[in-house]
């Protein structure tokens, strides 16, 4: 059984290269996988391992500066769910592009899962999924505004096109895990949007404390790591990965004429050169050739 830890925390990191060879080092020696991203306002990642390897991983970033009150969602799979380990170095744990946002100066109100469906339900208030298009394509909570962006660092933009949408309105906010919200809270509050909202925990603690009966979340919820997407009580999904351009599709969809494996699907068939689906049958090439001889290939699939 492999333990899933999905992490984040904000934090001032003088020195964040300085870091990354000793959880390299940890890592690989518990072989813990998955990724890890660092930069100056703190850390964000998913990694998975066995028990004792993941404990000794998280008292490592527990112990780093300002990360004592560090918080983690938990899940277990029976497969392996990542094929390597990555420790990168980044502007931002979680890409933005707005340097003035920072959720250690504050954020939103926090609300429990346990409290988020009453909220949710006040005709004054507008719930808005910070999550890109293709993961709020295969579930979201009812009523939420889908801003339809392709990446995080969209958000802002929209914000600034629809603003007008949300005068007299409260706003409560939701993402996987919630570090998106950190940030977008933070961005509304600097926007001077008095009443923010956030759903503590994510969509991921929702979906482990609510059960499906009074739940007011519809669908799945994408996660990045060989699950692909979780429904209540964290579940595994019906979702596969098209490994062409990174989106969840159905089983059906396999069946569909634009698919083909590792290269493309119904979703990215038009959005790929010729010259990158050479690319891709060459690399599910290799990840073919690699399982026949017992071996994983890095593209993990």
């Amino acid at each position: 059984m492999h333990v899933i830890a999905a992490l984040y925390h904000f934090t001032r990191f003088d020195d964040p290269a300085a870091l990354k060879p000793a959880l390299e080092t940890l890592c690989a020696a518990r072989n813990v996988k998955g990724t890890l991203l660092l930069a100056r306002e703190g850390i964000n990642g998913t990694i998975a391992g066995p028990r004792a390897g993941i404990d000794a991983v998280l008292a490592h970033i527990r112990a780093l500066p300002g990360c004592a009150g560090l918080d983690w969602k938990e899940a277990t799979s029976d497969a392996p769910p990542f094929p390597r380990l990555k420790v990168r170095l980044k502007r931002e744990i979680v890409t933005m592009g707005q340097p003035q946002v920072d959720p250690r100066a504050g954020t939103g109100h926090y609300v429990d899962p346990a409290d988020w469906n009453d909220l949710i339900r006040q005709p004054d208030v507008a719930v808005i999924d910070t999550r890109n298009d293709y993961e709020i394509a295969i579930g979201t909570f009812q009523g939420a505004v889908d801003p339809q962006t392709e990446s995080f660092r969209d958000f802002p933009a929209w914000w600034e096109r629809n603003r007008d949408r949300f005068h007299n309105k409260r706003i409560a906010m939701f993402c996987t895990g919630g570090i998106r919200c950190e940030k977008s809270t933070n961005y509304l509050l600097g926007q001077g949007v008095e009443d923010v909202f956030h759903l503590k925990g994510g969509i991921l603690r929702y979906l482990e404390e609510i059960p499906e009966t009074d739940s007011a979340w519809q669908g799945d919820c994408f996660v990045f790591d060989n699950r692909v997407s979780v429904g209540h009580g964290l579940r595994r999904g019906p979702h596969l990965l098209c490994h062409g351009c990174r989106r969840p599709i159905l089983p059906a969809d396999t069946a569909r004429p634009e698919y083909e494996q590792g290269v493309s699907c119904h979703l990215c068939i038009g959005e790929t050169s010729e010259t990158d689906k050479a690319r891709f049958r060459e690399r599910q090439k290799q990840i073919a050739l690699a399982r026949a001889r017992g071996e994983t290939h890095l593209a993990g699939q």
